[in-house]
């Protein structure tokens, strides 16, 4: 037995808006949609997002999730020249002691998102 995936289901009040948030300014495709149920899947290249509207068993007053979502790329700095003037922005990209590259942002729902990328051991100060 192994664990295989791990897939995000965030909870969101407005489906379509997370849609649009994803596909259009981060570039995510939608691969699923049931507007019934208030769901979607959503993915890039290999990084793949639930949403879903809140469940009805619990009181929703917005993003819960107390951490974040850290997603790897291959270019951070070319992401983050893509995104830093279409989003709310946590904090810009920067090379840390612990050798990533990374930005954090939020999605329109205020979840989360930092983007990273490995820093060459071989790339200068």
């Amino acid at each position: 037995m192994k664990l295989t995936d791990l897939r995000p289901l965030l909870w969101t009040p407005d489906v379509e808006a997370s849609i649009d948030f994803y596909t259009g300014v981060l570039g995510f495709t939608c691969d699923a949609h049931d507007d019934a149920l208030g769901w979607a899947s959503l993915s890039r290249d290999s990084v793949t997002i639930m949403l879903s509207r809140p469940n009805a068993h619990f009181d929703f007053n917005g993003p819960i999730f107390t951490g974040s979502f850290y997603i790897h790329t291959t270019d951070a700095t070319i992401l983050w020249q893509e995104l830093k003037d279409k989003v709310k922005v946590c904090y810009p990209l920067e090379d840390f002691a612990w050798g990533m590259r990374e930005f954090a942002i939020y999605d329109n729902n205020g979840y989360l998102l930092q983007f990273g990328q490995e820093l060459s051991e071989e790339r200068e100060p």
